[in-house]
């Protein structure tokens, strides 16, 4: 490489740096404007765009030296001294590492030939060289930075790049070196912000949560009379209830920022990165109070320690924790950094977190109720068109037990199938069958029962009706479906209960259990046999009789004594294992106890089925008919059965 070639090169680096620094400027500028921006959430590139440029003119001019060396024709030393003895070397460069020039063109050739062979540099050469009229450079100790530069600066920065490159794919876009730097996101005074006009229902929960809000507005109000506001406020529910829309809701309300963590974002290969990301991002807050920490799924975190060894343990997320409880305990109230925090699993948290002076505050977001649900669906409904047919009040009494989520989806569902239909609007209809879709699964159209089998399946449903209408609790039947949905359901009885309830008593738990075994008698009574249909309603009667013996005492044959121990995951609805605490002649009480209460059941479904046997071929028949059968038309028939067999009138 010749002189010419190696300062345009240099100049073309200088020309790089140049622009890289304008550039610099212009981005360093741009991000001191942007408020919004928050640290983490640009990429490397635009972060560093000098470093970046320095790299890309590195990498041009170490490949530019290498294509020139690939140019060069190596030859051995011995051919180099025959073209000097032959006089057809035009010119010469030596230097510590290489001896490069070009010789005089042969046959066939326009150009002169580039040649590179190994230094053995002597003053005999040099008398040689001369002799022949050869013009040669020597270049002595000047190549010392580039061998640096090349061979080792270039090599390590591309194995830091690699490694770098592997680690933001493994840590979700986070650079090499930013294991503790926070993960949070600040939620910017330019977003719109949510209140609680945007939450329905919960309404205790609001009323608890607006004392932080006071607190945030005026800290002084509470101060004066010489009160503090807790450190930490614990969301406790059911998954889909709310809990991180109400803390949003707090923020909003209050207008204050609002960090928002995941518990499992602290977590990382190495020990120390969660303990690092907790201490930053508790500076970061106390910068900006009054504001909000808000830190989602608290369980990944802040699980108990300790335990029985063979549990193991986990010394990043113990450290984690560690951080957290000193980070609360190290901060002064007065100060308006509140913390928040939501979980659907308390009862596995340590209990240094709850204790008083940290997360000693828990708001419980249960499950809604009927007007609850009535509000959320209106809150979800209202920028869709609606027909005058949709009555949302009959929507929320078809979805006991379901979360705001759930209900929110209910509403997509029933627009989706709305354009499906090509429906200038979104009617009662739609939303019948998006309440189906999410409760019993999609319709299967693909599964096409034979006719024995439709038979069997109608007979079946039927019984689960007709026992359901006509048992004293019963809660009343809205409609009845035989068209296959789900994994594996042939059929379902939906019942709209009348109002909610939180109790039952032993009446309405044995009523349960004669309208699960309603369909498996239908199907013994009218068909003469039974099938692997009622699986399910088994498994369910069965789990009813066990808890009314075992943990609810309604047995009077055992007493009021609970057997067996059970964790149950109170806002997920999951038991864990069950401890055996009696003895082998307790649990063959519990047995005979158990299949007392089946049997009672049984009886009962056969005794109802008999005495409207008439109704339940007609119903079983209407069934076959329509695929689906509204309640209305259940009871009609099932009066007309009764007029006939009482001889009031002759027809139905």
């Amino acid at each position: 490489m010749d002189n010419k070639s190696t300062d345009s090169w240099w100049d073309a680096l200088a020309r790089l740096a140049s622009k890289a620094k304008g550039h610099a400027a212009r981005e360093a500028s741009r991000l001191r404007n942007d408020a919004a921006a928050t640290r983490g959430d640009r990429p490397a590139s635009r972060r560093n765009p000098v470093l970046v440029y320095f790299l890309l003119a590195l990498a041009l001019l170490y490949l530019f030296q290498g294509m020139q060396q690939l140019r060069e024709e190596e030859i051995p030393y011995s051919e180099f001294l025959q073209l000097v003895d032959e006089g057809r070397i035009q010119r010469l460069t030596v230097t510590d590492q290489f001896i490069t020039g070009l010789r005089q063109p042969e046959a066939g050739d326009s150009e002169p030939r580039p040649f590179l062979t190994v230094p053995l540099w002597n003053n005999d050469l040099a008398v040689q060289l001369r002799q022949k009229g050869v013009t040669y450079d020597v270049r002595h100790g000047e190549n010392w930075f580039g061998n640096f530069l090349f061979n080792w600066v270039l090599p390590f920065l591309f194995i830091v790049m690699i490694w770098n490159w592997v680690a933001r794919r493994t840590m979700g876009g986070r650079g090499l070196m930013s294991f503790g730097r926070d993960r949070f996101r600040i939620q910017a005074d330019t977003t719109p912000k949510a209140t609680f006009r945007d939450v329905a229902g919960a309404e205790e929960a609001k009323q608890e949560l607006k004392e932080t809000i006071e607190f945030l507005r005026e800290p002084a109000r509470i101060q004066r009379l010489g009160g503090r506001m807790p450190k930490g406020l614990l969301l406790v529910g059911p998954p889909g209830t709310g809990k991180t829309l109400l803390a949003r809701a707090v923020a909003g309300e209050a207008g204050v920022p609002f960090f928002n963590i995941s518990g499992s974002e602290f977590i990382e290969l190495f020990v120390g990165v969660g303990a690092a990301r907790t201490r930053d991002l508790f500076e970061q807050a106390r910068q900006k109070a009054p504001c909000i920490i808000f830190i989602d799924e608290l369980d990944a975190i802040g699980r108990s320690r300790g335990g029985p060894a063979i549990m193991g343990g986990h010394d990043e997320r113990e450290q984690t924790l560690n951080q957290l409880l000193t980070e609360m305990d190290g901060f002064d109230p007065s100060v308006g950094v509140v913390v928040m925090a939501a979980t659907n699993r308390p009862e596995i948290l340590d209990k240094a977190l709850l204790r008083s002076g940290r997360f000693d505050r828990q708001i419980v977001v249960d499950k809604p109720g009927l007007e609850d649900r009535h509000a959320i669906l209106k809150l979800h409904t209202a920028a869709m068109t609606l027909a005058a047919d949709v009555d949302l009040m009959i929507v929320a009494q078809r979805t006991p037990g379901l979360v705001g989520a759930d209900l929110a989806n209910i509403a997509n569902e029933a627009a989706i199938i709305a354009v499906r239909d090509d429906a200038p609007d979104v009617g009662m209809r739609h939303f019948e069958a998006a309440i189906d879709r999410v409760l019993a699964g999609p319709e299967k159209k693909s599964r096409v029962l034979n006719p024995r089998e439709k038979r069997r399946v109608a007979y079946h449903e039927s019984g689960h009706a007709l026992v359901a209408l006509h048992v004293p609790t019963g809660e009343p039947v809205h409609k009845v479906s035989i068209i296959p949905r789900g994994a594996a359901a042939l059929g379902y009885t939906l019942q709209l209960p009348v109002e909610e309830r939180f109790l039952s008593t032993t009446q309405e738990l044995k009523d349960q259990i004669a309208i699960l075994l309603g369909g498996r008698t239908a199907e013994e009574l009218a068909l003469g046999e039974v099938s692997s249909g009622a699986q399910n309603d088994l498994e369910k009667a069965s789990e009813i009789a066990r808890v009314m013996i075992c943990q609810l005492g309604m047995s009077a044959a055992i007493g009021p004594l609970t057997f067996g121990r059970r964790q149950r995951l109170a806002y997920l609805d999951v038991e864990g294992a069950e401890e055996r605490n009696f003895s082998e002649e307790t649990a063959r009480a519990i047995d005979r106890e158990a299949k007392s209460l089946i049997e009672e059941g049984r009886d009962r479904a056969r005794a109802i089925l008999t005495e409207h046997r008439a109704t339940l071929d007609r119903v079983a028949a209407l069934l076959q008919q329509k695929e689906v059968v509204s309640g209305d038309e259940i009871r009609s028939l099932s009066e007309s059965s009764v007029k006939s067999e009482d001889g009031r009138t002759t027809s139905t």
